[in-house]
C-alpha cells in the first residue's frame, strides 16, 4: 500500500479509501491510485480486510444433495443472489443426514469464516429435538419445515399440489392417483397431505399412493404398476423427473396421455415444455426462493439477531397437453 501511495502521489490513507470503495476521494485522484494498483500488480488483502472490519464477505451453504432439480435450482438462485450483494458462496455437502454430519460441516464452515449459513435440508432432521444449530450463528433454512426455531424460507408445497390434484378434480376424474417422493422429504410429505386433502374435500376415494424416489426410472416402475390398472385414469407426480418415467410407462403399455390417462408433476423443469406430451405441472420460483434466503441471512447478519418463522413463494399451475377429461366424459 505504501508503494501504491509513493507511486501515485497520495497518503496511504488514500489508498486504503479507494480500495474499500470508499466515498470522498477525487475522481482524478481515485483513477491515479488506480492506475499505480495496476502498475504495481497491487491487490488488497481480503483476509486482512475481513478480520479489521469483522465480516468476510461470504455466505456457506450446507446441503445434503445435488441429485434433486430442487435443490440445484435453488443452489443457482442463492449463489446469484449472493453474488448481486457482493458475497461469495462456500458450498458444504453433508454425505449423511445425521446431527454429527450437520455439526460437522457449521465446524468445518466456520474454520473457513463465513458471515452466515443457508441449510438446504429436504429431510425431517431440523425438525428433530436432537439436533441444534450452533446459536452464534446466522442461518436461514430452505426446504424444511423448522420455522417455529429458525428462519425457514420454501416454495409453499402444499397450494401447488393442492392446484394440481384440484385441476383434475375439475376434468371430472373420479380420483387422481398419487406418485409420491421419498417418505423422509418435507416437501414430499406436504405435497402428499395436500392430495389426500383435496380428495376428501371433495368426496372422492383417496387410493394408496406409489412411493419413488424423485428419479426418472423410479417414475418408470411406477408407470408400469399403474399403467397396469384400468381404473386409474389421472396421476398426479411429485416431480416432474418421475412424471418423466411415467410417460414412458405409459406409452409402452398403449395408455394415451392425455386420451386415456392424464398426468401433472411439480417442479416445472426447463424441459417440460418439452415432453411427449408437453407437461403440465406446478411453477416453483427457485429464483425467489433463493433471493428470499440470501436477503434473510443477511438482515440477521446485519441486524445480529437470530429470526424464527416461514416464508412461502407462491406457486402456479402450468396448464399444457398431458391432462384432459377422463375417457368416460
Amino acid at each position: 500500500m505504501a508503494d501504491v501511495a509513493r507511486l501515485a502521489g497520495v497518503s496511504s490513507q488514500t489508498v486504503s479509501r479507494v480500495s474499500n470503495g470508499s466515498t470522498g476521494v477525487v475522481e482524478e485522484t481515485r483513477q491515479r491510485v488506480l492506475a499505480a494498483m495496476k502498475e504495481l500488480g497491487y491487490r488488497p488483502n481480503s483476509a486482512a480486510r475481513a478480520l479489521k472490519a469483522g465480516e468476510f464477505r461470504t455466505l456457506g451453504v450446507i446441503l445434503f444433495t445435488l441429485s434433486t432439480t430442487g435443490n440445484v435450482r435453488t443452489l443457482e438462485a442463492i449463489t446469484h443472489a449472493a453474488a448481486r450483494e457482493g458475497y461469495a458462496i462456500t458450498l458444504m455437502p453433508v454425505a449423511v443426514p445425521t446431527q454429527t454430519g450437520v455439526h460437522g460441516a457449521f465446524t468445518r464452515l466456520g474454520e473457513l469464516a463465513v458471515d452466515g449459513i443457508i441449510v438446504i435440508m429436504e429431510v425431517h432432521l431440523l425438525d428433530a429435538a436432537t439436533i441444534s444449530l450452533p446459536p452464534h450463528i446466522q442461518v436461514v433454512v430452505a426446504d424444511s419445515d423448522a420455522g417455529q426455531r429458525y428462519s425457514v424460507v420454501d416454495t409453499d408445497q402444499s397450494e401447488g399440489a393442492r392446484l394440481a390434484v384440484q385441476h383434475l378434480v375439475d376434468l371430472g376424474h373420479d380420483t387422481v392417483r398419487h406418485l409420491a417422493g421419498p417418505a423422509d422429504s418435507f416437501a414430499a410429505q406436504r405435497r402428499t397431505d395436500a392430495w389426500r386433502a383435496v380428495l376428501e374435500d371433495a368426496g372422492r376415494t383417496v387410493p394408496p399412493i406409489v412411493r419413488g424416489d424423485w428419479s426418472a426410472e423410479s417414475g418408470y416402475r411406477a408407470g408400469l404398476l399403474l399403467a397396469a390398472d384400468p381404473d386409474c385414469t389421472a396421476v398426479f407426480a411429485a416431480n416432474d423427473q418421475m412424471a418423466l418415467g411415467l410417460l414412458r410407462a405409459f406409452h409402452e403399455h398403449g395408455r394415451r396421455v392425455p386420451q386415456d390417462i392424464s398426468v401433472v408433476g411439480f417442479d416445472d423443469i426447463a424441459e417440460a415444455r418439452d415432453f411427449i406430451p408437453p407437461l403440465t405441472t406446478v411453477h416453483q420460483d427457485f429464483a425467489d426462493v433463493g433471493r428470499r434466503c440470501v436477503e434473510g441471512v443477511l438482515q440477521q447478519i446485519r441486524n445480529q439477531t437470530a429470526e424464527q418463522g416461514t416464508t412461502l413463494v407462491p406457486t402456479r399451475l402450468v396448464v399444457r397437453e398431458s391432462t384432459a377429461a377422463p375417457p368416460s366424459c
